[in-house]
């Protein structure tokens, strides 16, 4: 475990919380975020991670400094699922695509949260029951023959246990009421469809967790490695959908070369286990290397989708949400 300054954990905590309170001030009034102002956004969150990531290199060392790159380049690269799920989810409760930034926001507070509850248990178990590597490479192995078969498991918003469990909690009303979560009716406080949308991003936040944790312990198992590059990958994420909504279909390599990635890791972790509890004669994957095939696998992909574009007819994207409130078909619950 690194030995990290208390005022590095500190400075962590106060960027990620002005930047949501600028983030916040700044989306204070809702609209329809377009691709310049969302591109400006997302380069400034990477802007944001790549600085933090120097001052790991200047105060932690080249290994925690590498470490740190190729946790976040893994976990934006693994974030690219949750945007499909995002389309999905806005086009199911038909969300007005001014109000969209407003739910994303709220539902990156929550991955905030939850993926600190997993990293922190997912480095407490790796540390005392080195074993585990092997489930965690086993679990990546299913993620890769899912991706490469076409068999992703399919994520239905209505009917997640988040959102049942909310309609069991607080009664949800059927039309939303501009930006709010929550309106009085005959005197009783509901919800309104927008903070079943939250709810909805939530449980689709844990699902991913399921790859995205295994894979990022495989990187490293300090907890403030894990967490602070989860994090700004997180933070980025509502910026990069705003920039890729509509495109994301053009990238259809982008699949195969996750699923290489995480086969990848999958390698990595059983090198690692297997450095630790058979023999240490069995090499280990350095960082360097795991950065550079990343890196490269990534850029790769991206790159073949633009030059061979999908042959025939693109599959039908998610239904488009109204432009404006005032446009909202009230979605009803069953």
């Amino acid at each position: 475990m690194l030995d990290v300054p208390f005022w590095l954990w500190a400075a962590f905590a106060v960027t990620v919380v002005v930047s949501l309170t600028v983030d916040l001030l700044a989306h204070r009034s809702a609209h329809v975020i377009g691709f310049k102002e969302a591109a400006a956004w997302s380069a400034l969150w990477v802007s944001l991670a790549l600085v933090f990531g120097g001052v790991v290199f200047l105060v932690l060392g080249t290994t925690a400094g590498t470490e740190y790159t190729t946790a976040w380049l893994l976990e934006k690269s693994l974030s690219v699922d949750n945007l499909f799920v995002f389309a999905v989810i806005f086009g199911y409760f038909k969300v007005p695509r001014a109000y969209q930034h407003r739910v994303l926001f709220f539902g990156v507070i929550g991955a905030l949260v939850f993926r600190g509850v997993f990293l922190s248990l997912g480095v407490a178990v790796v540390s005392r029951f080195t074993a585990v590597l092997f489930v965690f490479a086993a679990v990546l192995f299913y993620s890769t023959y899912k991706l490469l078969k076409d068999e992703e498991d399919t994520f239905d918003p209505g009917k997640s246990f988040a959102v049942r469990m909310l309609r069991k909690v607080v009664p949800v009303r059927d039309e939303y009421a501009g930006a709010k979560f929550f309106v009085k009716e005959a005197g009783k406080r509901v919800a309104t469809p927008l903070l079943a949308v939250v709810a909805a991003i939530e449980a689709a936040d844990l699902i991913f967790a399921v790859d995205s944790v295994p894979a990022v312990l495989a990187v490293s198992d300090d907890a403030f490695i894990v967490y602070t590059s989860n994090a700004f990958a997180i933070l980025g994420l509502r910026a990069l959908y705003f920039m890729l909504s509509g495109l994301l279909d053009r990238f259809h390599y982008l699949n195969t070369g996750l699923a290489v990635i995480l086969s990848f890791i999958g390698v990595k972790l059983i090198l690692q286990a297997s450095h630790k509890m058979i023999s240490p004669s069995i090499p280990e994957i350095p960082s360097p290397v795991s950065l550079a095939v990343i890196a490269t696998v990534l850029a790769a992909s991206v790159l073949l989708s633009v030059r061979r574009p999908r042959r025939g007819p693109p599959p039908s994207p998610p239904p488009e949400p109204p432009q404006g409130p005032e446009e909202a078909e009230p979605k009803r619950f069953p």
